[in-house]
């Protein structure tokens, strides 16, 4: 059975790195603003087994004019555990996470090959894609409060 609890930022590198860092130092998986007491880490356990991270940053951005906006990053599942829903459990709670912060709006940056898995929980492309260095192409995805269920 699948349990999410709050971590530490430290604990999300174990599965960050091999999933969005892989080759990379594990130096790569510290995100500025991990440690800000306004950022909240989220884990996934499949048993006693760390399987699933994100991370809920207050962050804005440039894009939009809601007042409380909040970026999703370093949203992650072990490959082996891919396929099996923990990804939407992990999203669905850094939505109710954000609900209870009072969040106008959630946008983060998507890979290209996750797109279908983020249009398919209501979140939305706006602008063109872009490369983010040594990392690869993406697209900035987001949801307005109103539409978060």
């Amino acid at each position: 059975m699948a349990t999410i609890r709050e971590i530490t930022a430290i604990e999300t590198f174990l599965v960050r790195h091999p999933v969005l860092r892989k080759g990379k130092p594990i130096e790569s998986c510290q995100f500025e603003g991990d440690d800000l007491n306004t950022t909240k880490h989220f884990g996934l356990y499949e048993d006693s087994n760390l399987v699933g991270v994100i991370s809920i940053f207050e962050c804005k951005s440039v894009l939009f004019n809601e007042k409380k906006q909040f970026q999703i990053r370093g949203m992650a599942v072990l490959e082996n555990f891919q396929k099996k829903g923990f990804g939407e459990a992990l999203m669905h709670h850094a939505e109710l996470a954000l609900q209870k912060e009072k969040a106008n709006l959630i946008w983060f940056n998507a890979r290209k090959t996750a797109l279908g898995f983020y249009e398919k929980l209501g979140y939305r492309i706006i602008g063109d894609p872009f490369e983010i260095e040594n990392v690869g192409i993406h697209y900035l995805m987001y949801k307005k409060w109103n539409s978060i269920d």
